[in-house]
């Protein structure tokens, strides 16, 4: 296998960002047949041989947007200089055989792009794989059913109040068992709107439809959202309801 049976188109090939190129890249390595250890080597790879099938006029351009993948492997610990070897040789890393190709590499960008040291570690748990895969409807559902679960464990309300119901009457500004009473109507009332509209506007819509949201950092507003409202309940004791 060859970089031009990956792409052979040498457009196509061109238009593509450092970290694309660098998927291609690491699918053309990892299929190389045992033994075939000249490619791993920086010097061998952007001799002229690797971009011989392409148009001669383009051969140039072509090898500096492959070396622009390259140092995008190595800037990401998929490939890595091999030890006691002098020069330019490499080989792929653990991480690297394990993304092993294009479609490898877009579901390993997706979960480096999830920020899961700043989420509520519950919901990074739930949600990661389904953020992975690119289904972000399921992520952000999951997400916020740990708040609504929460929600019902921590204010001992009944199975049967659900969704916004569950959210108004746990966050109730005059007896709700999760209301800051130390705080003013004011931000009581601001709060019990707060986790009801999000309620609403996040977890319903996922509960009974395909919303079909396909940004992920909209996922990751979304999902952050919901992590926070998940600390504020950690951090709420139980009020006593008559």
């Amino acid at each position: 296998m060859e970089i031009h049976d990956i792409i052979p188109d040498h457009n196509a090939l061109l238009a593509l960002e450092p970290e694309e190129v660098g998927g291609v890249i690491l699918e053309y390595l990892n299929a190389l047949p045992p033994g075939a250890q000249g490619p791993l080597n920086r010097y061998n790879f952007g001799l002229p041989h690797t971009v011989r099938d392409y148009p001669r006029e383009f051969q140039t351009n072509i090898s500096q947007v492959l070396m622009e993948g390259w140092m995008w492997l190595e800037r990401e610990g998929l490939i890595a200089p091999k030890p006691g070897e002098q020069g330019e040789w490499i080989f792929i890393t653990r991480r690297g055989r394990q993304v092993k190709n294009r479609a490898g590499l877009e579901t390993y960008r997706r979960s480096d792009l999830l920020p899961r040291h700043l989420l509520h570690p519950q919901i990074a748990q739930r949600v990661g794989s389904a953020f992975v895969r690119g289904d972000y409807d399921t992520a952000i559902f999951q997400a916020f059913k740990e708040v609504e679960v929460a929600v019902r464990e921590k204010s001992g309300l009944p199975a049967d109040l659900v969704g916004v119901q569950l959210m108004r009457k746990s966050f109730d500004v005059d007896d709700g068992p999760l209301t800051d009473f130390d705080s003013e109507n004011g931000e009581r009332l601001a709060t019990q709107h707060l986790f009801a509209g999000a309620c609403g506007c996040y977890k319903n819509p996922q509960s009974h439809r395909k919303v079909g949201i396909e940004d992920a950092a909209e996922a990751i507003e979304t999902i952050a959202l919901a992590s926070r409202l998940l600390k504020i309940v950690d951090a709420r004791k139980r009020n006593k309801v008559d």
